[in-house]
């Protein structure tokens, strides 16, 4: 009777149970030590979403009181991304931390790795901070994928789309990626993702021609805006974009002049501007490496950037130095961000710059302080914060890190 009471279902013999038992044990075994290779093909299944128009259904709204622009979705963009409705366009984020993405290079050129805590020192407005988060590298990286598919790069498209996989192939395979094209309009072709059977068809469909009817200029701002706003809002740990440009926008009419950066006399007050986009990629604390299609200006050379890296380039003397407007605008925006400017036909290969930018993203540090408050409150000051990060012990390093961040007037600190 006890027996047949432990097997009741089966019938079995004690023997042939404990037979299964050591199999099943053998099999699980055998699992846990599958190569990861086999386990990451789970990750290829390739299945892809329809792409969605970003700026469908978006109304442009600024606020009187503060400056601050945002971009909220009728009713029926809302319906249209029902199912991602954490990322409304109209939410703004209630911050504690500030997090900094940095990366610390030597005097040799080599990123210096297994730094702690205590290596570091952040200074908010000059004054020192505590930090209170610290990340090495540990956390998968969110990187997103943007891609000018308009008509004045079809010549560079299909080098464009080599540069993209040359990324794919360079990236941590725990990392979660996003592809992004624009023309006039801002398309996702995939959410952040880790399946890449999936995520390479994102980009093998991206096809400058059949964006030639998708007439209205070439927005690539409002591209970074709204791929920031909605792909990296509520997402913690490294942050970037990769965008694949001729840096040639005219949604916003950038000039030499520094003063088309902002909002300008005359002009409707809810138009979108540079400093807008500068402003949604500070509080998403995001990265932007640009990989420019035209030539590196003569210039332009990494001493003249290092120069400028804590001042910006957006000077009345910029004309000097018959820098393209359009290549001086993507400099500024990856100098504020803490990022680098890349021009495609300089590496002898693709798989050089991207294998650059990745190992770059892999050996960077995220390190969290409280924000500087107002007075004797515990609101922040809202506004730009200018921004330092220093390594202690080791004198002749670099350290890579956005020049500011800002804080917005609708962030509520508790």
């Amino acid at each position: 009777m006890p027996s047949r009471l432990r097997f009741p279902v089966m019938g079995l013999s004690r023997s042939i149970f404990k037979s299964l038992c050591v199999l099943c044990a053998v099999l699980v075994f055998a699992f846990a030590f599958v190569p990861l290779r086999t386990i990451a093909q789970h990750k290829q299944s390739g299945k892809l979403p329809q792409p969605r128009r970003l700026d469908d259904g978006i109304t442009w709204k600024r606020d009187p009181a503060t400056g601050e622009l945002t971009a909220v979705l009728s009713r029926a963009g809302r319906e249209n991304t029902s199912e991602n409705p954490t990322n409304s366009h109209s939410i703004s984020v209630v911050t504690q931390v500030v997090p900094v993405t940095c990366s610390v290079v030597g005097a040799d050129g080599v990123a210096i790795q297994h730094l702690l805590q205590q290596d570091f020192r952040v200074f908010d407005d000059g004054a020192d901070q505590p930090i209170v988060y610290f990340d090495a590298s540990s956390q998968p990286a969110s990187v997103a994928i943007l891609l000018d598919a308009s008509p004045s790069v079809l010549r560079d498209s299909d080098e464009m789309k080599n540069a993209a996989r040359a990324l794919l192939d360079a990236l941590g395979s725990s990392d979660q990626t996003a592809v992004v094209d624009f023309s006039a309009h801002t398309y996702l072709q995939i959410p952040f993702s880790d399946d890449w059977g999936a995520i390479r068809k994102a980009v093998g469909r991206v096809d400058a021609r059949q964006l030639l009817g998708d007439t209205g200029g070439t927005n690539i701002y409002q591209a970074l805006f709204l791929a920031t706003k909605e792909l990296f809002a509520g997402r913690t740990g490294r942050k970037a974009i990769v965008l694949l440009t001729d840096g040639q926008d005219s949604g916003l009419g950038l000039t030499l002049d520094p003063a088309t950066a902002r909002l300008r006399p005359g002009l409707p007050n809810n138009q979108l501007t540079f400093e807008d986009v500068l402003r949604e990629i500070s509080t998403q604390d995001v990265q932007v490496f640009a990989v420019s299609t035209e030539s590196r200006p003569k210039i332009m050379t990494a001493d003249f950037l290092e120069k400028h890296a804590s001042q910006t380039l957006l000077t009345e003397s910029a004309r000097d130095g018959k820098i393209p407007a359009y290549t001086l605008y993507l400099a500024e925006m990856v100098r504020r961000s803490g990022g680098q400017l890349y021009f495609l036909r300089e590496a002898e290969t693709l798989a050089d710059t991207f294998h650059q930018i990745a190992v770059k993203i892999r050996a960077e540090y995220t390190i969290g302080f409280p924000p500087a408050t107002a007075g004797t409150t515990q609101t922040p000051r809202a506004g730009w914060h200018q921004l330092r990060v220093e390594v202690t012990g080791h004198p002749n390093a670099t350290v890579t890190a956005r020049a500011s961040y800002y804080v917005s007037a609708r962030t509520v600190v508790q």
